[in-house]
């Protein structure tokens, strides 16, 4: 038997703290995704310019070579671009935006265009800034869809006004398409509609927020149809986006020597956007590009020089500002306004 005093020994020897594991915030991941967002665009520029790395040179050498102070003016007619967007933007919207940031947005939204298709890029961009402003979110879809109905509606009536003012410009035996374009553009037309009837009457949970969409989309076209600024920035914004657009490739074409009128351009331009825009290319990029050569050579321009001038619109409207365009997206990113 051990003689030493048992009730001196002490009580239960007290665990070891262990450390406790530092709390992981949970704004961690939210910060991770809005970094992986800021540092996305200009990821994609990188790859997108290294696969089209010969167009950037091509056209860079060629631009090189042009007529300087027409290069300035297609550079100008460049920005008013921006600026007119920015315009129909606010008329597409009853609620006043801050002019300086809007304006911002739509040049971060030309470089996400440029890098998905159909503008789902410049959609995405310019809705989550309404978001940002407090626009409700079905209020920001409705602006989206009025903003993508006028634009081909504005278009149309400036590609017919032209028609009926320069009848002797348009050559309808090489311009107009086949019977079997039209029938497969009339089919598909009807696809898009039939499918979204059947979706509509059969899908119940899809109709309650299309007919929200489609309430409060109608009643903010007709409050900003009542009003007189809105109305004539947003048809006025719209209408002048193709003239603008011609007047850059037209300030190109007249750098290197295209022998063509501001005129002739305009309506090449309005007939090869309505003929292939809707293609889901980015920023039109290819099959706009391929119709806008084919319609300038039918109007008597060189094939070698209105492949010049489209490569040195591109160069100009897409690859100059394009950097500048994704640093604002990502700052814009990082700032939390997008």
């Amino acid at each position: 038997m051990s003689s030493l005093p048992l009730s001196d020994l002490p009580g239960p020897l007290p665990a070891c703290p262990v450390p406790a594991a530092p709390a992981r915030s949970p704004y961690a991941p939210a910060r991770l995704v809005r970094h992986v967002l800021t540092l996305l665009p200009l990821l994609l520029i990188g790859a997108w310019a290294a696969a089209d790395w010969h167009t950037v040179r091509d056209g860079a050498a060629r631009l090189a070579a042009a007529d300087p102070w027409w290069l300035l003016a297609g550079l100008f007619f460049t920005c008013m671009g921006w600026v007119v967007a920015a315009l129909v933007r606010q008329g597409s919207i009853p609620d006043r935006l801050p002019p300086g940031l809007l304006l911002a947005s739509q040049f971060a939204a030309g470089a996400a265009n440029h890098v998905l298709p159909a503008s789902i890029g410049a959609h995405a961009v310019t809705l989550r800034f309404l978001q940002g402003q407090g626009i409700p979110l079905a209020r920001g879809t409705a602006s989206l869809a009025l903003y993508s109905l006028v634009k081909p509606i504005a278009k149309t009536a400036v590609l017919l006004g032209f028609l009926i003012a320069f009848p002797e410009l348009l050559h309808l035996g090489e311009l107009v398409p086949d019977r079997r374009t039209l029938l497969l553009v009339a089919a598909g037309v009807v696809a898009v509609l039939v499918t979204a009837t059947v979706l509509v009457t059969t899908v119940r949970p899809l109709r309650r927020p299309l007919l929200g969409f489609v309430r409060t989309a109608l009643t903010d076209a007709r409050i900003l149809h009542t009003r007189p600024s809105r109305i004539l920035a947003l048809w006025g914004g719209a209408v002048a986006t193709p003239l603008l657009q011609a007047s850059v490739i037209a300030s190109v074409g007249f750098a290197l020597g295209l022998p063509l009128s501001w005129t002739q351009v305009t309506l090449a331009l309005l007939l090869a956007s309505t003929a292939v825009g809707a293609v889901p290319a980015p920023g039109g990029i290819g099959p706009v590009d391929a119709a806008l050569v084919f319609t300038m050579v039918t109007f008597g321009a060189p094939m070698g020089l209105a492949a010049a001038t489209v490569i040195g619109y591109r160069v100009l409207t897409v690859w100059v500002p394009l950097l500048p365009g994704a640093l604002v997206l990502s700052i814009m990113v990082q700032r939390k306004i997008l």
